[in-house]
């Protein structure tokens, strides 16, 4: 039988064949690609001519191309449909894939040629964006050791097969507790929830296979029931259960992981002649430097601390005179948090929640593209997609296909947690245009209708920024396409893009009542955008602490020795953590860090691009307004330009001048402190 993955694919915009790919057919189209693209680099290292940027840095780009579309259709299924088989696949191909990487990464002929190019650079004559991928180039090569002698290039390989099988464990481990966790609910234990948290409870459910109601870890679910919850014991136990998940003795346990993932990355940098990981991370960043990174959170950690204080004192008055004799605890500082934003704010999230239905604030989202960039959305019904919640859709503009877009919106058991965006194929056009297809992942609780809450709706917006990101490339290289840049870069396009959710004139389009068709009322939408940084003291703190305690894990001196609990508890409480907030991450489900390293020593990286998004949106608002033609246009430059130019220049020539952090504080609502 014919393997799938191997032949041509025929379908519409060259869409994976989902409806005819089984598991059983990823290990044969492995073995052929890996084997394919070894054949290609050999010819590259070997090849008599001397090394010029067509016949090594472009050749570079071409080679792996079967592996690439193989191996990025499987890390999209193994997060998006999951399931024991792809799991079990997981834990095999990890390591080789990775294997097959290093090879690739530390092949001595190919950096050869590579090396003489570098050193030749500014005689080659090439333009900026062929310049920017051979320094690229060379940068990661070297990174990935191939400078190093053969001793170091073997354990550098080692490394990373190793990392590969610790990260795969990692986010299978919390994927493992997050699916057989559930709170069940009679109907006696309601009290306190609103129509539509009932209704997503109910149809969690279903799909546990248990009767009545269930609250399960999806943050759809857990962070409502926190809120709403009336029952304080009930509340207690979902929170200890969500901030649990990793932490359980036995074969899910992450702690045993941490240590030896931190040793090795650290192991890593100092074979590279970093001090630790984090200054070998952020020595290539926008950053530039942990100290830079660091002046930064230090600089909003004590205003957010001055303001989650005063949140504080707010709510225990209120829980004092509801009749708490004890402690404010961190299950209960949303649920008084909501009571004291309906108080002192008119705003009740179960009032407000019923105007905004998945389906407008998608639309929402999609029509502030076309005003913006004159992007158009079609939905195609019978594309084939990899599961029926996924809807897909072409994506055209004023001179025709720009790409396609999926959007898999609803949480199920064997579906990473979370929200992301991520590629199928992206976008190049080194030998002949190819357009991109994203997937934008969301866990909203199944419901009808299925209703967002304001949180979830800029969840959405923010992911479909990140689309954009991918789907307005206009690179000629596949290595600079799209979202392939800085990781404190990447954050911009996606949190510039929440703000346009924010504007009256979207509220009153979109935010309509799922029964009526009502638009929201203008005094609901003036009280919602006048609560906009009530309880700021709460998520700034939540999250800097994260953020904190990823740069303080990758520099400790002795990674393999950490007590992955103690170090926790030691450092919250050395930056004066509030013990009625938890961490929004604690180490043993910190996937951002742990189930990859792509946000390793780099959780920062949403801060510094808040910088940058609150700089940004106030250039729109201080020129023309949020849709500027101007400054749309210069927004739609930086999102096409991937990797083609330094990201400090791409911001700069958006904006006029460099990010100002004045802004930021004044979005977060902190510049008072």
């Amino acid at each position: 039988m014919t393997n799938p993955l191997l032949a041509p694919w025929t379908t519409p915009f060259g869409l994976p064949p989902f409806g005819s790919i089984q598991p059983e057919h990823f290990p044969p189209a492995f073995e052929a690609a890996m084997e394919e693209q070894l054949e290609e680099i050999a010819a590259i290292g070997t090849d008599p001519a001397e090394p010029g940027f067509a016949n090594t840095i472009e050749a570079l780009e071409r080679s792996g191309r079967a592996l690439g579309r193989v191996h990025a259709l499987f890390a999209n299924l193994s997060v998006s449909l999951g399931g024991p088989a792809l799991e079990a696949l997981d834990r095999e191909w990890s390591p080789r894939l990775a294997a097959h990487g290093m090879r690739v990464a530390l092949d001595a002929g190919v950096f050869a040629r590579v090396e003489a190019l570098f050193r030749e650079r500014d005689r080659l004559e090439l333009e900026e964006d062929q310049l920017r991928l051979l320094e690229r180039t060379h940068l990661g090569l070297v990174r990935a050791g191939a400078a190093l002698a053969p001793e170091g290039r073997a354990r550098m390989a080692a490394i990373s097969e190793r990392l590969a099988v610790l990260h795969t464990a990692f986010a299978q481990n919390v994927l493992h507790d997050e699916k057989s966790w559930h709170l069940a609910l009679e109907e006696a234990d309601l009290d306190g929830l609103p129509d539509f948290l009932r209704a997503g409870a109910a149809q969690a459910a279903v799909e546990r296979g248990v009767p009545g109601y269930a609250i399960t870890l999806a943050r759809s679910l857990v962070e409502p029931f926190l809120a709403f919850s009336a029952r304080r014991d009930l509340r207690r136990q979902a929170w200890e259960a969500w901030i649990a998940r990793g932490t359980h003795p036995g074969p899910q346990d992450n702690r045993p992981l941490i240590p030896e993932i931190l040793a090795l990355r650290a192991e890593r940098a100092k074979l590279l002649g970093a001090r630790d990981f984090a200054g070998f991370r952020l020595s290539d960043s926008m950053a530039g430097s942990v100290e830079a990174a660091q002046d930064l959170l230090d600089a909003v950690w004590q205003p957010a601390r001055r303001r989650a204080s005063a949140e504080r004192d707010t709510l225990l008055a209120l829980a004092l005179a509801e009749g708490l004799e004890e402690p404010l605890q961190p299950w209960d500082w949303r649920f008084y948090a909501e009571r004291v934003r309906q108080r002192d704010h008119g705003l009740d999230e179960a009032a407000l929640k019923p105007f905004f239905v998945l389906e407008n604030i998608q639309q929402a989202a999609f029509d502030t593209a076309t005003r913006l960039f004159g992007l158009h959305f079609h939905e195609l019904p019978d594309a084939p997609v990899y599961h029926p919640d996924v809807r897909a859709y072409e994506v055209r503009d004023a001179e025709g296909h720009v790409g396609i877009f999926l959007a898999d919106p609803y949480a199920r058991a064997d579906k990473r947690s979370g929200a992301w965006m991520s590629s199928y194929r992206d976008q190049e056009s080194l030998d002949a245009p190819i357009s991109a297809i994203v997937v934008n992942n969301n866990n909203f609780a199944r419901a009808e209708p299925c209703l967002l809450s304001f949180d979830d709706a800029e969840t959405l917006f923010h992911e479909f920024g990140h689309a954009l990101h991918g789907l307005l490339s206009r690179v000629r290289y596949p290595s600079q396409s799209g979202t392939s840049v800085r990781r404190d870069f990447v954050e911009l396009p996606s949190q510039i893009y929440e703000h346009w959710l924010a504007l009256p004139e979207t509220l009153r389009r979109y935010a309509l009542h799922h029964a009526s068709g009502e638009p929201v009322p203008e005094a609901l939408i003036e009280r919602l955008l006048a609560a906009r940084n009530f309880n700021q003291g709460f998520a700034t703190v939540e999250y800097l602490a994260s953020a904190l305690i990823d740069l303080a894990l990758h520099r400790h001196p002795d990674p393999a020795g950490i007590d992955v609990e103690a170090f926790e508890r030691d450092f919250l409480a050395g930056i004066g953590m509030p013990p009625e907030i938890g961490i929004r991450h604690r180490p043993a489900h910190f996937q951002h860090l742990f189930a990859g390293g792509g946000y390793a020593a780099s959780y920062y990286a949403y801060l510094w691009s808040e910088v940058l998004d609150a700089d940004g949106f106030e250039g729109f608002t201080g020129a023309g307004g949020p849709f500027d033609p101007a400054m749309a246009e210069r927004l739609r430059v930086l999102l096409s330009a991937g990797d083609t130019r330094d990201p400090m220049a791409l911001y700069t020539a958006f904006r006029g001048r460099a990010p100002d952090i004045a802004a930021l504080l004044r979005h977060r609502g902190l510049d008072e402190n």
